[in-house]
């Protein structure tokens, strides 16, 4: 079984990204992200409404690093410190080798290729730091966008389960991706 370990904290960067660690000063942008019903469209998850289930939100995030249960960064622009979008690890699971990955954006950053160059980040420190063999994303089937960045970084369609989560008085299907170790190219 996998050791977890996030610290110390590693901040990932491109020539135009650093992934660096959520703060409590992201709390605005989280209320921004977590509450735009554009962002949260394909996600079965209440909006944030106030500061306080921002900071809330924030808290979750650093708990889970604390605990080496899971770990988000915020993904920002080099020499702009705020956040625009949060990609992480999550549901991991050391006996398998196996970690769920998952990614939002600021609207206003959709469609520069920000994400797709967030993923190989994250994918990198994944496969190299966390040692996992392989890495899924879960997604909405109508999540047309966010399917294209996964292909884009090599990910394939493993399963499409039909009305598995239930929000809001509706059923949900869910697709997921996946990509292998041996598959990931840098």
């Amino acid at each position: 079984m996998l050791e977890i370990n996030f610290h110390p904290f590693k901040n990932l960067e491109t020539d135009r990204l650093l992934l660096r660690r959520v703060s409590q000063n992201d709390v605005p942008e989280i209320l921004e992200l977590r509450g735009n019903p554009e962002t949260m469209k394909f996600i079965p998850r209440p909006l944030v409404t106030t500061s306080d289930e921002a900071l809330a939100h924030y808290k979750m995030i650093d708990d889970k690093i604390e605990k080496n249960e899971g770990i988000n960064w915020a993904i920002t622009l080099k020499g702009k410190p705020k956040l625009i979008g949060i990609i992480g690890h999550y549901r991991i699971q050391p006996e398998n080798h196996r970690c769920e990955i998952g990614y939002m954006i600021l609207p206003q950053y959709n469609g520069q290729g920000i994400v797709t160059e967030a993923i190989k980040l994250v994918l990198e420190y994944g496969f190299e730091n966390l040692q996992m063999h392989s890495i899924e994303a879960v997604i909405d089937p109508e999540n047309f966008a966010s399917e294209r960045v996964l292909q884009k970084n090599g990910f394939v369609k493993e399963a499409h389960i039909l009305e598995n989560e239930h929000y809001e008085g509706k059923f949900w299907d869910t697709v997921i991706y996946s990509i292998l170790k041996r598959n990931f190219k840098k």
